[in-house]
């Protein structure tokens, strides 16, 4: 495929530019241009190798891994897509062809397998390096490509597996994989990478933490809740990691990430050298408001006393909407009467009322297009809190409500920024109804952080979730998925003639 080579080229184009992920000296910039290596030249030093290992993370700047992962939640009924970035305004109204899904779905994460596969082909003939560092390298590597391939899987089915880069443009051009084989192969590399990863707290590169949770969600996605309980309880009794007591909000800060016990996994950056670029999240989210809540999920927050809304003794005031509510409403969205809206304004009027505030770093205020803020908060990809939560979930399918799943819960509601009451175990005393619980506060915790998609598809609820919402224009939302997956993008049916379109495209 001509999309290989092409990524070939952008992951050596990578390995050229500065990373706090690697360890090299700094005269690593006097070897020759990158753009021009062969054998002879490069793949000889543990410096070369840790380049080439930097260089391998930077493809999780790539869109959706990077400042544009919320844009997921604007295919979900948490959000509207209000420049439409992605698409999203015609397939949240059903409409889902193969000429109108945004090709970066399937290209961002190839580019990141081809990298992937780029490192591991070539880290073994490295003598310099020891055995030791080059199982632990492979390891992060081996966990970022189960990671590209799992979110295939999740997007479109059935994909291409290149287990190894192939050599030719036409050993390319494969028919896809099973959905089976392709997340069999995702296991063999999660279980690589738990076995070689270090069992520490996450400070940047991939821990054996991170590998056991995307096991976890692996499973979940199985629907295998057994192993998805035991995994996430084994992250829990590590004690490795924890809510984070030092603010909500700043979870999604800069200054607050750095070696931050509730982060498991994320995208790194770092100012000056490697900010998010200009078209950042502060640019993107904030001052063109592009992420536009629904009220859908500002209705979804609860009363400081732990009712929802509609509930009788709530205390809820129409006239006072966002008096007494979940303090999480007001650290993840922008609603009207907060007091920065003198100052974080945006290009146009908001059509559905909401903005984004999570990620939105209001010390920075206001953002202007013409003086463009340095931005570099690290997109989080893995919590803690988002454990509990898949534990509490996976544990109440397999065996119903007990005091270990309302722990994990009032972990999460009860972190110092938050203080919600604990859940009612006599409301929410069975199967179903914790079931229903545990999602809803899955939806508030995540909001806007480029989960809620997935976990629709997962439990088959996007069809009934999105009938519920209408979009600005008064049009009520569809999901015109086909057999819950997208179709191929025309332009790699085109590419690749063994690609076969999935049913009903």
């Amino acid at each position: 495929m001509k999309f290989y080579k092409k990524y070939m080229t952008q992951c050596l184009a990578a390995l050229m530019c500065f990373s706090t992920l690697s360890s090299c000296d700094k005269d690593f910039l006097d070897k020759n241009p990158l753009n021009a290596i062969s054998g002879a030249t490069f793949w000889k030093t543990e410096t070369d190798v840790t380049m080439a290992l930097a260089g391998v993370y930077r493809t999780l700047q790539n869109g959706i891994y990077g400042h544009r992962k919320p844009f997921f939640d604007t295919y979900s009924d948490n959000a509207y897509d209000r420049h439409n970035f992605f698409g999203y305004q015609a397939v949240t109204l059903g409409v889902v062809n193969p000429s109108n899904v945004n090709s970066g779905l399937y290209n961002q994460p190839y580019a990141g397998i081809a990298a992937c596969n780029y490192f591991l082909e070539n880290v073994g003939s490295v003598a310099a390096v020891s055995q030791a560092n080059k199982d632990l390298y492979s390891a992060e590597v081996r966990f970022l490509r189960a990671m590209y391939y799992f979110d295939l899987v999740q997007l479109f089915g059935g994909v291409v597996l290149y287990k190894v880069a192939p050599k030719t443009a036409e050993e390319a051009k494969i028919k896809q994989s099973t959905k089976e084989e392709v997340l069999a192969f995702v296991l063999e590399d999660l279980d690589y990478a738990i076995s070689k990863l270090p069992a520490t707290a996450y400070t940047g590169r991939v821990v054996k933490a991170s590998a056991q949770f995307l096991k976890a969600r692996v499973r979940m996605y199985q629907q295998n809740w057994a192993e998805a309980a035991t995994i996430t309880n084994e992250i829990i009794n590590s004690k490795l990691f924890s809510i984070y007591q030092g603010g909500y909000a700043n979870l999604f800060l800069t200054t607050t990430q750095q070696n931050n016990n509730e982060i498991l996994f994320s995208t790194k950056y770092l100012a000056p050298n490697n900010p998010q670029g200009n078209e950042g999240m502060l640019v993107e989210i904030g001052w063109y408001g592009a992420i536009a809540p629904y009220q859908n999920l500002v209705d979804e927050y609860e009363m400081t006393n732990g009712k929802m809304i509609s509930e009788a003794g709530s205390g809820y005031d129409a006239a006072n909407p966002y008096t007494n509510r979940d303090p999480r409403l007001r650290m993840t969205i922008k609603a009207p009467g907060d007091p920065e809206t003198t100052n974080f304004i945006h290009t146009d009027p908001l059509l559905t009322g909401f903005a984004q505030k999570k990620y939105m770093d209001l010390s920075k205020l206001p953002y202007d297009r013409t003086k463009i803020p340095l931005t570099d908060m690290n997109v989080v990809h893995m919590r803690y809190a988002e454990v509990l939560l898949a534990y509490a979930e996976a544990k109440n399918e397999v065996s119903g409500p007990d005091a270990s799943i309302y722990d994990a819960l009032n972990a999460i509601r009860t972190r110092t920024s938050v203080k919600l009451p604990a859940v009612d175990q006599a409301r929410y005393n069975t199967k179903e109804s914790l079931r229903e619980f545990i999602r809803h506060e899955r939806r508030v915790e995540l909001a806007l952080e480029g989960h809620r998609y997935f976990d629709l598809k997962r439990w088959n609820a996007m069809a009934s979730r999105l009938t519920a919402v209408k979009n600005p224009a008064g049009q009520t939302l569809v999901f015109g998925e086909k057999n819950n997956v997208l179709p191929f993008p025309q332009s790699e049916v085109d590419r690749n003639k063994s690609l076969t379109q999935n049913t009903g495209y």
